[in-house]
């Protein structure tokens, strides 16, 4: 949600007539050690639901005060949950930041900054509930095949240790006929792969009174002409249901992948967390998936050092964990988060929670592992991504995510031509030969094995945009960038800096 939500701001400076920097090669060479890549408007898109969250943006903002001085005319803006929480108190500790917004109004970030510029004073504006649906703002996607599609925005569940409904709201869900005609114009621009978004996708519906809205709103995207993978994230276990398993299992485009979340497989602590359900209907839900979609993976967020978590509790968790068999997971160490009910609880010591998550860090990658191993010598289809993997350059492997969402390191074929090479979004068949923690390594090319390339309409998009970016570049050299306010843009995401790739 958060990187989606990058996307659109990054959408709202694309239309203000903003040019990312990496379009501007001699910008992009003024990058200083903080890492703002030259530009002249960067923004900031935070996160909350960890502690960390805070720390890290005025780390961030500590290292761009520095280059502020050295360009007064640079902008820096602070967007998301976290400032949604803060609001003015982000210019209060980095008096240099220019612009505040929170997750109920993206669409006034240009405004913002204008703002700011004529009154030569931060702009902030948080409104309590959602002004505009974020679904209806313009959208810069960050991949030419794979894009996400919002549901619905906020959570009607109360866990008391999230934030996350106090930040985004009550939720509002999307008519379906929106929904569709979104990724139908998507599958008309060359995505074959579409992942549904909302705090509580199996929820979608109740606004309108539809109990099983969610299962036919899989059928129905997975029945659109020329999409390949759909996906969909995340459900609750609460309200997960048999309907949708069963649309799961009967479309063939709805991947065989689910992230169900656990966060604790003690009863006494899911009660306390008010997650509205018990071990045995969550392991219960997990036998029906696999009945039905036996090659389904399945993965889980999980928090150690729940207030009160006693080492009975953190054994009933292992003993889940244990019986699940993820193909991986989420841990978290608990982070109290202001405002929440939890975050009065009586806290576990720390030096307790490092042991207990060790320990379940150690199950989680002896199970996955093994889960991954059993994968070796099947044939798997990989959807190539671009920067998967970090190592691809040394070892000249290709990286991407099989059907069931693990991912795949593959080997290329000896001496293959450059001009034969996948590109992101084509799809490659290969023979899983290793089964590592975190990934499959498929390395059948080598010798002489199965290696297969199917060229795609998603690569077809992938190399339009590489082509018109090329293009652009070469204007920008040839030129001042074209841009309303003469500035270039910079979103950075909980995943790191990076410019918005330009669209085709």
């Amino acid at each position: 949600m958060n990187v989606h939500d990058s996307e659109r701001l990054a959408g709202l400076l694309d239309q203000a007539g903003l040019v990312p920097v990496d379009l501007v090669p001699a910008k992009a060479a003024r990058a200083t050690s903080a890492g703002d890549e030259g530009a002249d408007v960067l923004v900031i898109n935070t996160c909350s639901v960890r502690e960390n969250a805070a720390t890290r943006l005025f780390g961030n903002l500590g290292q761009l005060a520095a280059v502020k001085r050295e360009r007064p005319g640079m902008q820096i803006a602070v967007g998301g949950c976290l400032a949604q929480q803060m609001g003015q108190g982000i210019v209060d500790r980095a008096p240099w930041v220019d612009a505040v917004l929170g997750t109920h109004n993206l669409d006034v970030l240009p405004v913002l900054l204008e703002r700011a510029r004529h009154n030569g004073e931060a702009a902030v504006e948080i409104e309590e509930s959602l002004k505009v649906f974020p679904s209806t703002l313009p959208t810069r996607r960050e991949s030419a095949y794979a894009g996400w599609v919002s549901i619905s925005v906020g959570c009607n569940n109360t866990c008391t240790f999230c934030i996350v409904p106090h930040l985004r709201g009550k939720e509002r869900d999307r008519r379906p006929g929106d929904i569709l005609a979104e990724v139908e114009a998507l599958v008309s621009e060359g995505t074959i792969e579409v992942t549904l978004l909302g705090q509580n996708v199996n929820s979608y519906g109740v606004g309108f009174g539809d109990r099983q809205a969610f299962s036919k709103l899989l059928r129905a995207t997975g029945g659109i002409e020329g999409l390949e993978r759909v996906r969909f994230t995340s459900p609750h276990p609460a309200s997960f249901t048999d309907d949708v398993i069963a649309a799961m299992a009967e479309t063939d485009s709805v991947m065989p992948s689910l992230h169900m979340p656990l966060q604790s497989g003690s009863d006494k602590v899911l009660r306390a967390m008010r997650r509205s359900y018990r071990s045995e209907k969550f392991l219960g839900i997990l036998d029906r998936v696999r009945a039905a979609i036996p090659e389904a993976a399945i993965t889980t967020d999980i928090i150690v050092g729940f207030p009160g978590e006693t080492e009975d509790d953190f054994e009933r968790t292992l003993d889940v964990v244990e019986a699940s068999r993820f193909s991986s997971a989420f841990t978290f160490i608990y982070s109290p988060r202001p405002g929440t009910p939890a975050a009065g609880m009586e806290q576990v010591p720390a030096e307790v929670v490092s042991e207990r998550y060790a320990r379940l860090v150690e199950l989680v990658e002896r199970i996955s592992t093994e889960e991954n191993e059993k994968q070796e010598g099947a044939t798997v289809e990989v959807l190539v991504a671009e920067g998967e993997g970090r190592k691809d350059g040394e070892t000249s492997r290709i990286s991407g995510r099989a059907a069931d969402n693990r991912l795949v390191h593959a080997a290329l074929p000896p001496n293959m031509a450059e001009a034969d090479m996948p590109r992101p979004g084509d799809m490659v068949r290969v023979e899983v030969t290793h089964g590592a923690p975190h990934h499959l390594v498929a390395d059948s090319a080598l010798t002489g094995g199965t290696f297969e390339l199917r060229r795609t309409r998603a690569g077809d998009a992938w190399a339009a945009r590489e082509a018109r970016k090329a293009e652009l570049i070469a204007e920008a050299n040839g030129k001042a960038p074209v841009s309303i306010a003469g500035s270039n843009l910079m979103i950075r995401t909980a995943g790191g800096l990076k410019a918005p790739a330009a669209t085709a």
